[in-house]
């Protein structure tokens, strides 16, 4: 699926350059195709899909029946448009390949390529030649970079067995196989459906889904889900689902503890009121866990975004996201973003604007007419981003999480730093922020670079006002935590030559 770019001094050039093979990259791709533009995707997985529509692997020869995804006809249909491209030279993929730098200048975007951690053999050539481009120009960039599961410590999250609950739907997706047998799913957000349902219908057992909120939130806003009728059909197969496999599902739950010494063996949970404290008499132990999927819903990948210096605000779920407008453009000339960047909504958002992110960059790139957003359109995003934000209010990270994580919990899971050592350094040199954490406790300075423990330490770092609760808007210290864990020169990981030939290209 590589094309035919080589790694040379002089950057190739597309009209548009898309970041991202999901569900808004592959929709801005075609559409963009649909103009005329010719077009470069470039994703650091093996193969499209993303996160939203992995699959068994196609170099292994394996036909994925959709039997395990939402939206398969979607999906194919835009592959068909995506392999069409190919096929007609207009469209140049990269997969296992990942953006390290992305710049603005007057020509234009150029990005800086890498081949992605543990792809760099599997992507040379026979010949010994590597099929990855060192930089890539392009008049009009769209960035579908997606999220990552967002995770809260809680003792015992270090144990094996223990994944955030996307990983555990990834590893099922792409490997038609199981991590575990028996399972507990805990956090909050409709996500935590799919994943059970999954396991159970792939054989495994759920024991417990512990939804940390009660669903009462939904009530004031039930008329934004009936402005999206498919999410109550998709909701209607989990619940089914839940009956057909007996699956317990417990309201205004918490994990408290996860047990066990090599691996995980049990965990204890706990009832909370709605100011998250445990209530009394209502802990019990489920034993006989092997595996235990975690999730507080998504954050945004925003690594390239703010690099290039996008507007951000903090969204009702207290992520941090990028501003755009109606047509999809950010606040940096020639920069348009779609999907998860623009607040967490789901892979039907995500579709809605890709086609339009791709659609206005080909027509810019190429300097014709902008087919800016259509008013059906605007109208099926607007009930999108309204069923997404009154999720978001309906299940809000829970209050009083942070009572529960003990000084000796790790937090940050990479560097092995506990929560005391985040409490005094605030209490004590003043560190109230993830960049002043990271300085003092080494916190986030892992191999993940904080993307796991960002949003916890960004709370705990704050103190106990942000830490009891939802990250909100007003709060402009966690907005600035929030957008300091994003903000890096090197949004990847890579080897230092790759910067010092980059550097060499650059100067001739």
């Amino acid at each position: 699926m590589t094309g035919q770019l080589r790694r040379t001094g002089a950057a190739a050039r597309v009209d548009v350059a898309i970041v991202g093979a999901g569900p808004a990259g592959l929709a801005a791709a075609a559409s963009a195709l649909a103009v005329g533009a010719t077009v470069c995707v470039i994703d650091s997985s093996a193969q499209p899909g993303g996160q939203y529509w992995r699959h068994a692997s196609e170099a292994a020869g394996v036909d994925d029946d959709g039997a395990l995804h939402h939206d398969w006809r979607t999906y194919r249909s835009l592959r068909a448009e995506f392999d069409a491209g190919i096929a007609a030279g207009q469209l140049t993929a990269h997969f296992g390949t990942s953006v390290w730098s992305a710049r603005r200048d007057a020509e234009g975007v150029a990005l800086a390529l890498t081949p992605a951690f543990g792809t760099r053999g599997e992507a040379a050539r026979a010949d010994g030649s590597d099929p990855t481009p060192t930089q890539l120009r392009a008049t009009r960039l769209v960035l579908a970079t997606g999220g990552y599961d967002r995770q809260l410590p809680v003792p015992g999250w270090d144990l094996p067995g223990v994944m955030a609950a996307g990983g555990i739907q990834a590893f099922l997706k792409q490997n038609r196989m199981l991590p575990g047998s028996r399972f507990v799913i805990a956090g909050t957000g409709p996500f935590l459906l799919p994943v059970a349902a999954g396991i159970a219908q792939w054989g495994g057992e759920v024991a417990a889904v512990c939804e940390a909120t009660d669903l009462t939130g939904w009530l004031p806003r039930a008329h934004r889900a009936l402005g999206v009728p498919a999410k109550g059909v998709e909701g209607a197969e989990y619940i089914a689902a839940f009956v057909k496999h007996r699956i317990p599902y417990r309201v205004r739950t918490v994990i408290t503890e996860i047990l066990g010494r090599d691996r995980v063996e049990a965990v204890r949970t706990a009832r909370v009121d709605r100011a998250g404290r445990e209530i009394a008499g209502s802990a019990r132990v489920i034993e006989g866990v092997d595996a235990v999927g975690l999730g507080w819903g998504f954050t945004p990948q925003l690594e390239l975004p703010v690099q290039l210096g996008v507007d951000t605000r903090v969204d009702a779920d207290g992520s941090l996201i990028a501003v755009v407008d109606q047509a999809q453009r950010s606040s940096v000339s020639g920069v348009l973003l779609a999907g998860e960047l623009t607040g967490v909504g789901g892979a039907a958002l995500a579709v809605l604007e890709g086609r339009i992110a791709g659609r206005v960059a080909a027509a810019e790139a190429r300097g014709e007419r902008v087919l800016a957003a259509r008013g059906a359109e605007l109208r099926a995003v607007r009930r999108q981003r309204g069923f997404a934000e009154a999720m978001h209010l309906a299940h809000p990270v829970p209050a009083g999480w942070a009572e529960r994580v003990t000084d000796d919990t790790l937090v940050c899971r990479c560097e092995e730093v506990p929560a005391g050592a985040l409490r005094r350094a605030r209490g004590e040199l003043a560190s109230d922020d993830a960049r002043s954490q990271k300085g003092v406790t080494r916190t986030g300075m892992g191999w993940c670079q904080g993307r796991v423990c960002g949003f916890a330490v960004s709370c705990l770092a704050g103190g106990d006002d942000l830490a009891g609760g939802v990250v909100s808007a007003a709060s402009g210290a966690s907005a600035a935590s929030l957008a300091q864990n994003a903000k890096r020169p090197i949004a990847q990981p890579l080897p230092l030559g790759e910067i010092a030939d980059l550097a060499d290209a650059e100067t001739h």
